[in-house]
């Protein structure tokens, strides 16, 4: 007889929707519980617990929990009208010293990246044949002069010959024009000199400019000439030039900046890879003058182009570089301004969380004038001295309970100059030694 035997029970399996939705069910309960979820209520402290009268255990009102902010006060203050764009670094001056006569080098007096002065020998040529040519002309004049002189002996004594009828009118005439045919001949000879001159101070070539001199296109013995390419390229770095554009519509602006005198152009550089010395403070920005304004708009663009001067002594802006540019056109005297990234943007329009007395916020509509770089300037909706949230306004609502963070404050240089160098010296002084190895 054949004895059944009973299966075992088949498992459930649990579905991994389970699992989810009561992973998010916890979550729910605990972002509650932190009063995370403002448009919730929000949960009874303990009755353990003893707050102050009317405060529960974060500091705020019973049953709320306070959300840290940053906040910043309204102050009172000078706000300059800058005009941002980008520029581009043009030398001052830009020579590319090319050969006036043909020849063949025979010097380079420079170093490329050398600083010249204006009138610096920067190369010779061979002066042989100019040299040749210039005593050429001085001889041919000398003779000239010495059949002058024989002339104007002849013309003295056919004259003193009229008087006595010695001779006739035409032989004196004739005579007075030999004399002044060489003297025309004389001068030209002069000229001549002159030009042969001329081409032998070619052979020397000069620096015309004060500037720095670039890479060299041509060696010591090659065979130059006018029609060459040129032999170096000088640039003027000091004073240097920034030209950058602006939309047409701050032309009036920078006019009337230019009318009331002259308007500060700062050139905005980034910091250096290489860290500075511990206390060495941060260069500033070069800071030039306004020069010029083009005088047609580009019609392709809707753009007018100006120019700038920077005095560079320092060199930090270099020919060809790009510049983050600053143009202040105009500056507001004592307005209320507020960081701009305590203006938040609503269908209303803009308004900013308010840090009352009572730790709360309220949020209040504020008219914002000019916008000045990171600062705000508010026409209406603040007084002076108001604190504003400048950072977690993302979490607020009207009446919400806030704890306003101090302001980070970073170490002194002595402080990091400690810890930077007790890796190398082993653990601070009073510091306990670390574990064993």
């Amino acid at each position: 007889m054949a004895v059944e035997t009973e299966s075992p029970p088949r498992r459930r399996r649990v579905s991994p929707w389970v699992f989810l939705l009561a992973l998010m069910a916890g979550g729910g309960w605990y972002a509650w519980r932190q009063g995370w979820l403002p448009f919730l209520p929000q949960p009874q402290p303990a009755a353990s617990t003893t707050p102050p009268a009317g405060f529960g255990p974060s500091g705020g009102p019973r049953g709320r929990i306070a959300i840290p902010v940053s906040a910043a006060e309204a102050l009172v203050a000078d706000v300059p009208i800058v005009l941002d764009a980008l520029g581009t670094v043009q030398a001052f001056n830009t020579i590319t010293v090319v050969p006036q006569v043909t020849g063949r080098i025979t010097e380079i007096a420079f170093t490329e990246g050398q600083e010249v002065r204006a009138g610096d020998v920067l190369v010779r040529l061979d002066p042989r044949a100019f040299q040749a040519t210039l005593d050429q002309a001085i001889a041919t004049k000398a003779q000239r002069e010495a059949q002058l002189a024989n002339a104007r002996l002849d013309l003295q004594r056919y004259q003193q010959l009229m008087r006595i009828s010695g001779t006739s009118q035409q032989t004196l005439d004739t005579q007075r024009a030999a004399v002044a045919q060489l003297e025309a001949q004389v001068q030209f000879d002069q000229a001549t000199i002159d030009n042969a001159q001329v081409q032998l101070d070619y052979t020397v070539i000069r620096s015309p400019i004060d500037g720095r001199v670039g890479l060299r296109q041509v060696d010591n013995g090659n065979l130059v000439q006018s029609s060459s390419s040129g032999i170096v390229t000088i640039t003027q770095i000091r004073p240097i030039s920034v030209t950058f554009t602006l939309p047409q519509q701050a032309l009036p602006q920078v006019m009337q900046a230019i009318a009331a005198g002259a308007v500060p152009v700062e050139a905005r550089l980034p910091d250096p890879a290489i860290p500075r010395p511990e206390g060495t403070p941060a260069p500033a920005n070069p800071v030039g003058t306004l020069v010029t304004v083009d005088n047609q708009v580009d019609a392709a663009t809707g753009t007018i182009r100006l120019k700038a001067t920077f005095p560079n002594e320092d060199q930090r802006l270099w020919p060809g570089a790009f510049v983050n540019i600053r143009l202040q056109v105009a500056m507001l005297r004592d307005v209320t301004a507020i960081p701009l990234v305590a203006v938040q943007r609503g269908p209303d329009g803009a308004y900013a969380f308010v840090v009352t007395a009572e730790n709360t916020v309220e949020q209040r509509p504020v008219t914002v004038g000019i916008i000045s770089g990171a600062q705000a300037v508010v026409q209406r909706g603040l007084r002076p001295g108001e604190r504003v949230v400048t950072s977690g306004a993302l979490r607020l609502t009207p009446g919400a309970v806030v704890q306003v963070a101090e302001p980070v404050r970073p170490p002194t240089g002595a402080t990091q100059q400690r810890r930077r160098q007790a890796p190398q010296g082993g653990p601070p002084q009073g510091a306990p030694p670390g574990p064993p190895r």
